[in-house]
């Protein structure tokens, strides 16, 4: 059940090429770790679509990738990193309560307990594995929630047909649902987990200026208070000695409604790929104190490879044999701080590293850890450029016999190492 679980429910579009040795750093520990000092920075996301990185048009086979997807991406800049996604769409505050209720008692709740009438297919498999997010929530370094857009969604059909009296009377109405839900789950996961910071968005509003002006002015008002109702929420928390801050998401939307939702082509309140940007751009700062912008790179052209946060600037660019993604693997010694030693009568070249030593030799499909064989997916070969000859080796090569953290993500061709 857990490996659906992670399979269809968590948006992280890395992919973890080798297991073994994996186990990674917390992005603000030494460079020099132990093994067991190797733990990976771990994010669990809760929330509703926006945290499941929704977007009107994509089929289902189609990999969401909004920002929890983008915060994976700047975790790995820090260090090793993990993500565990558990966006259910159209999840309202009451049903992420009872949702946390039954993670805290690590019982299965079916989906109609979580929320009746859920649009979510993937929610019964969310329900029967709270016990699993339990222990990740319990393990997590940052927990980031998106909720309340579901609650207040009702206003872009009815705040045109509100008095003002009677607009701020259903605000305050829809306000203390949310801070009642509130105050109860960041209590509960504060109980799971007392170390972890939570992180919690605000909402923006979708509604583009243009189509509308008295309603858009309205809903602005609506979305400033709410803003302010999660901030002296925040601040309470923080009163009681909880890490709790606030994502404010809701201004980076304002006047850019148009081209940051598909509210225009396709009546749809969820952000673009620009939104979900601007999203993983808020909650790395709160996190982390920036953001790095990183660029996909085009069709056919070489994989970016980042090893310790830094995109590795070389001529010996990887390359694709065998359906295979292969680096120079002098480059990456280089940026790890290993040593290396190539012997010209075995063509072979023998790299420590960390009290490791590994032993690579051109044609093989094996190479030796520590003095113990071990298979890898290709042959290692010989890769002349100008006038100098490197060792490329398969990518997965590099987990398995160096012990560092390899994850690939495609939307941006993209290849993190970690030690």
């Amino acid at each position: 059940m857990r490996k659906f679980f992670k399979k269809y429910i968590s948006t992280v579009s890395v992919v973890v090429l080798m297991s073994t040795m994996l186990l990674g750093a917390a992005s603000a520990a030494p460079d020099v770790q132990t093994e067991t000092e190797k733990k990976p920075y771990r994010i669990v996301a809760l929330g509703d679509s926006l945290t499941v990185g929704y977007e009107p048009g994509k089929s289902e086979t189609d990999l969401p990738y909004g920002f929890v997807d983008r915060l994976q991406e700047q975790a790995l800049l820090h260090g090793r990193a993990e993500t565990v996604n558990v966006g259910i769409a159209g999840l309202k505050s009451g049903g992420l309560l009872n949702f946390v209720k039954a993670v805290k008692k690590g019982e299965a709740i079916s989906a109609d307990e979580i929320q009746p009438k859920l649009p979510d297919p993937r929610t019964p498999q969310i329900g029967a594995a709270t016990a699993e997010t339990k222990a990740d929530l319990a393990n997590a370094d940052v927990i980031t929630i998106t909720i309340g857009g579901n609650d207040l969604s009702e206003l872009v059909g009815t705040a045109s047909k509100l008095s003002d009296t009677d607009l701020q009377t259903r605000l305050g109405q829809l306000f203390k649902q949310y801070t009642d839900s509130m105050g109860v789950i960041v209590a509960d996961l504060h109980q799971l987990n007392p170390d972890a910071l939570i992180v919690v968005a605000d909402q923006y509003q979708p509604m583009p200026e243009i189509a509308d002006h008295a309603l858009y002015s309205k809903l602005e008002n609506a979305a400033d208070a709410f803003t302010g109702v999660i901030d002296k929420m925040a601040a309470g928390f923080v009163g009681q000695g909880i890490q709790v801050k606030v994502a404010h998401i809701a201004k980076e939307f304002v006047g850019g409604e148009g081209t940051m939702t598909h509210m225009i082509k396709d009546r749809d309140i969820h952000p673009n790929q620009l939104g979900y940007e601007a999203m993983a751009k808020v909650f790395s700062e709160v996190i982390w104190g920036g953001y790095t912008k990183l660029a996909a790179h085009e069709a056919g052209a070489p994989m970016s490879v980042i090893v310790k946060g830094k995109e590795l600037n070389t001529p010996y660019k990887p390359m694709i044999r065998q359906n295979l993604n292969f680096v120079a693997i002098k480059d990456i010694v280089d940026a790890i701080g290993a040593t290396s030693e190539w012997d010209n009568k075995t063509s072979s070249t023998t790299i420590t590293y960390e009290g490791h030593t590994v032993d690579i030799t051109i044609g093989s499909e094996i190479i030796i850890v520590d003095g113990e064989p071990l298979s890898v997916e290709a042959a290692v070969f010989l890769n002349k450029i100008g006038n100098e000859s490197k060792t490329y080796v398969p990518l997965a090569a590099l987990a398995s016999g160096l012990g560092l953290d390899v994850q690939y993500v495609s939307k941006l061709k993209t290849v993190f190492i970690n030690p």
